[in-house]
């Protein structure tokens, strides 16, 4: 009876049920292994690599595997799969002969590593971002059904010295950008992983032969920014020295193109590594940052009054050191008498009395006008994480005193970025761009994932934009001597502006500078920022910074000579 009730079940199992049989074995054999993608890479506009991932390994043993170990001694005919160390035979077996083999390779203490390895575990891991050098001399080991690995990859920055770190910002440890451009474009540099499927023997090694399914990972796309690395370098060069000079908290300092809104660098005095704990935390200050702008803000006043035919740059006016307006005393930043302007002049000699003067007949209606058209309070469309649109309130909240304050750049507040393109929308023949960082982008399957940038949008007329360079230049020659650029004009505005202290009382300053270069076809706008520098007014502060790089870039893009300046507008009378 038991005999036949044998050969009843191995029939049973051989004849009826072989299959299901064959495949839970199969199945229970069979393991899927995930594929790891590696991230994309940022480049700068000549494509020099700013970021990119590498490749690297996880070392993991199987604790099962190991405790049945013996090493195989080396006669000669078996070097594939013989195991010695400097030549000499591996002494015990299990746990204790994987470590004295794999210790040195690891650079690990051998009776640490060997703790490591004793238990049941089939998965422990014993060192992670482990360089492809490094595996592959753990592959000469022969120990495959003991220690095998898992590709992963690390983050890679261009060794800057912080050039950039809180621009690009960083990863997370699952390889997902939390910070800067790293997040700004996570979806871009994601890649999609793999996986493959086999049968594994009982010591968790493959069985030759029995890979099934196999999925190859995508790595993720190509971001190319706007920016140009030699640039980005000069600028921070230039802001750090002036931070020295001048004892400023911190500077700021942004490049744009004016034809297209790229931003060709944009830096400030922090160092942060890219990739680094400081560099997730802290987003860069050219786009985070807000001030009062101070006197660069009666470009945009001059612009209405010019576009809103006000006035006319010609136009005559009898300005005072200070003037009363509504109960409300302005006055300039230093003592003169009686002083014979053209509007063209009130601009030149920063006046703030000259300023409200002009005004009079100029709407708090089309004064908040101006103002947003300019693109302050407005998103730049950049899209950076943390980026600030400035602060202005509603014309209808505005005090007594804000009503005025804000024809000479205070009672709101914009960041370099804003301030930047009020300047570019100027030279650029009174049409606002939309500013860019990044020039191009592809995801893993090679779609085009470069961001929209804001349309276009004619801000004054270029008639008007043609004068208020005019303009603009007279005001810029008045420091020539320390903030020209030999061979080329410039048309700029310089700004300072009490802002408040860490006491939270308007005990600190902001000086900046801005110009377009050359005057005479504007190709670059550049904007420096300085915090509380000796000297306070940024004509004198901010003003030597902006011509160091604007003579750096015009040596650098090859840009033609001035041709001489004529029939300048008069700014006296």
């Amino acid at each position: 009876m038991l005999f036949s009730l044998c050969i009843g079940k191995l029939s049973y199992i051989q004849l009826i049920a072989a299959g299901s049989v064959a495949e839970a074995a199969t199945a229970s054999r069979t393991v899927t292994k995930p594929l790891q993608s590696q991230r994309g890479t940022i480049v700068d506009t000549n494509g020099v690599v700013l970021a990119q991932s590498v490749e690297r390994y996880t070392v993991y043993a199987d604790q099962k595997a190991i405790s049945e170990f013996k090493p195989i001694d080396c006669d000669g005919s078996n070097d594939s799969v013989c195991h010695s160390i400097d030549g000499h035979d591996v002494e015990g077996t299990g746990a204790a002969a994987v470590a004295r083999m794999l210790a040195p390779v690891l650079g690990m203490n051998a009776m640490e590593l060997g703790g490591k390895l004793v238990g049941t575990s089939r998965y422990v891991i014993l060192k992670k971002n482990v360089v492809p050098a490094v595996k592959r001399s753990i592959d000469k080991l022969h120990l495959a059904g003991e220690i095998n690995y898992e590709l992963t990859s690390d983050r890679s920055y261009a060794d800057d010295g912080g050039l950039m770190g809180s621009l690009l910002g960083g990863v997370d440890s699952t390889g997902t950008g939390v910070a800067g451009i790293e997040k700004m474009t996570d979806a871009s540099l994601t890649g999609e992983d793999g996986e493959t499927r086999y049968q594994r023997g009982a010591n968790g090694q493959e069985i030759p032969g029995t890979r099934t399914e196999s999925r190859q990972p995508v790595d993720g796309g190509k971001v190319k920014l706007t920016i140009d690395r030699d640039v980005q370098w000069y600028v921070k060069k230039a802001l750090t020295d002036a931070k020295k000079k001048t004892g400023a908290e911190w500077g700021i300092g942004v490049v744009q193109q004016v034809k297209n809104g790229h931003i060709v660098a944009i830096a400030d005095t922090d160092t942060y590594e890219a990739g680094s704990d400081e560099a997730k935390l802290n987003t860069s200050k050219a786009v985070t940052t807000v001030f009062e702008p101070g006197s660069t803000g009666k470009l945009i006043t001059a612009a209405g009054l010019l576009q809103e035919g006000i006035h006319k740059p010609t136009d005559h006016f009898q300005v005072p050191y200070q003037t009363e307006v509504n109960g409300q005393t302005f006055h300039d930043s230093h003592e003169h008498g009686t002083l014979n302007l053209t509007l063209a002049g009130i601009l030149k000699e920063s006046s703030n009395t000259g300023t409200i003067m002009a005004s009079k007949n100029y709407s708090l209606k089309k004064r908040y006008e101006y103002i947003t058209r300019f693109g302050i309070g407005q998103s730049t469309g950049l899209g950076f994480p943390g980026e600030s649109r400035g602060q202005l309130a509603p014309y209808q909240s505005w005090d007594l005193r804000t009503r005025n304050t804000v024809l000479f750049g205070q009672g709101y507040s914009a960041s370099a970025l804003q301030m930047t393109n009020v300047v570019a929308t100027i030279a650029n023949k009174g049409v606002r761009c939309g500013q860019s960082i990044i020039e191009s982008s592809t995801d893993a399957q090679g779609n085009d994932t470069t961001p929209k940038t804001n349309q276009p949008v004619r801000v004054i007329d270029e008639s008007v934009a043609k004068e208020m360079l005019d303009m603009m230049e007279s005001m810029a020659d008045q420091y020539k001597d320390i903030a020209g650029v030999k061979g080329y004009r410039i048309a700029g505005k310089s700004g300072t502006a009490q802002v408040a202290g860490d006491d939270g009382a308007l005990t600190s300053n902001i000086g900046d500078f801005i110009a377009a270069i050359p005057a005479d076809d504007p190709q670059y706008v550049v904007t420096v920022v300085l915090k509380d520098p000796e000297g306070t007014y940024g004509g004198v502060t901010a003003g030597p910074v902006v011509a160091t790089i604007g003579e750096f870039l015009m040596q650098k893009y090859e840009v033609p000579n001035s041709p001489a300046r004529k029939n300048a507008i008069p700014t006296e009378w």
